[in-house]
């Protein structure tokens, strides 16, 4: 369903009204296509503190062109790695004040922070103020303008995070705070097309999100292998083809699915995307176990029992990704949706507890991602104020795509991301909720 007061407010009317009233006011967001594939201007590269990360090399390949015509930079990049007390922290401020009105709309900050020291508590402070910085930051700039933390110790692991974060691809995330480890990955030789020859296993992908995370990674070179429920085979079938790829009938909730998914994939998968998912809300009290129970078993259960048969098998080949879909309904909490919520949930303490051993065992990081409002089918059936409300409740005042989120899983299933592992990011235009 298109969102009537975005459009409204950016008519002369609607941006008068809206000023006078003091409602919100939602930029249109610049997102990725193939004809305009990166941001309108240039990078502005600030430093706070002494940093010997070297970043330049690398943000030379990742952002957007220099530019000296407009004065108003795309992106900046702010490097506070070397901040160790509260009183480096005025170099942060120096460094953004003169320039954040400055930014171009649809613009991105990157601030880079160093991982917390737990052994000197003045470091951590600093570095901690950082997050706070960002988060209250990426609520103040508007535009459509993003703000983002990344946390590292190498630029070259952080390479293939710092080119989605300096993209039009990550146009609805914002106040994230990113953990990007010290080991760098091989990058893959056709930048355009990083997926080439890797297979990617996309579950629920006959529609909706998972259907735009498949045309995604597609997009990116993978073969595409789509997974839905029996009763939606023509669906995923119509997918598979449009996109060269194969349709997988299969109900994810069944106890051999996984030997299923191996049995059908002999040569094994390089991306795994749990996006299956089901919602059966009612309040607690009015929620019987026929309608909580379906909800942990797909949301949670299937995916604990697939990824631990798949790995066993080998089936994921080594330098493999997996990819699971969260929810902020887990990280904040909704009404009505306690079963929704603790799979949701659930899923985010499978992907902190299994990343390491993922990639120490099997070369496989494993990461989520935790949409919020996203303009879906089964959003455009929620009554009118209640969706007016999941729209507006965030910084950047609007709904998210579907795309948004394929965009996420794209980043997070690239060869180069293999420094980032056990990490929850939240597709949601920074949500005031659970933030």
């Amino acid at each position: 369903m298109a969102d009537r007061y975005l459009s409204f407010t950016g008519t002369a009317p609607g941006r008068f009204l809206t000023r006078r009233l003091g409602l919100p006011r939602p930029a249109p967001l610049r997102r990725w296509s193939a004809a305009r594939p990166e941001l309108d201007g240039g990078l502005l590269h600030l430093t706070a503190g002494t940093s010997g990360l070297g970043l330049a090399p690398v943000l030379a390949r990742t952002g957007p062109g220099p530019d000296e015509t407009t004065g108003r930079p795309a992106a900046v990049v702010l490097d506070a790695t070397g901040i160790r007390d509260a009183e480096g922290l005025a170099e942060v401020h120096a460094a953004l004040h003169p320039v954040v009105r400055s930014v171009a709309a649809s613009g991105r900050i990157v601030v880079l922070g160093a991982p917390i020291d737990p052994a000197d508590h003045h470091q951590a402070a600093a570095q901690q103020a950082l997050e706070g910085f960002t988060r209250s930051l990426g609520k103040e700039t508007g535009r459509g303008i993003t703000v983002n933390l990344v946390r590292l110790t190498d630029a070259r692991a952080a390479e293939s995070t710092l080119r989605f974060l300096l993209s039009p691809k990550s146009a609805y995330v914002s106040g994230q705070v990113i953990e990007v480890g010290p080991h760098a990955t091989a990058g893959p030789h056709d930048a355009d097309r990083p997926l080439a020859g890797r297979t990617a296993l996309v579950t629920g992908a006959a529609r909706g999100i998972g259907e735009a995370v498949a045309e995604t990674l597609a997009r990116d070179g993978a073969t595409v292998v789509v997974l839905d429920v029996p009763q939606a085979e023509q669906d995923a079938r119509r997918v598979a083809e449009r996109l060269g790829g194969s349709a997988l009938p299969l109900d994810i909730t069944a106890a051999d699915a996984g030997a299923r998914i191996a049995e059908a994939l002999p040569d094994g998968i390089d991306v795994l995307v749990h996006n299956a998912g089901i919602t059966r809300d009612r309040r607690l009290a009015n929620m019987p176990a026929e309608r909580w129970a379906p909800v942990l078993e797909v949301n949670l259960a299937s995916v604990l029992r697939t990824t631990d048969a798949l790995l066993a098998a080998g089936v994921l080949r080594r330098g493999g990704r997996i990819v699971a879909t969260a929810s902020i309904a887990g990280i904040a909490g909704n009404a009505g949706q306690t079963n929704y919520g603790a799979s949701k949930a659930g899923i985010t303490g499978m992907v902190r507890s299994l990343a390491p051993h993922a990639l120490a065992g099997h070369g496989v990081t494993v990461n989520a991602v935790a949409p919020g409002f996203i303009e879906t089918k089964m959003t455009a059936a929620v009554p009118l104020f209640i969706r007016e409300a999941g729209r507006r409740m965030n910084s950047l005042a609007q709904g998210g795509l579907p795309v948004d989120v394929a965009e996420t899983t794209a980043w997070l299933a690239h060869p180069a991301s293999g420094a980032v592992n056990g990490q929850v990011v939240r597709v949601c235009g920074q949500s005031l909720l659970g933030a």
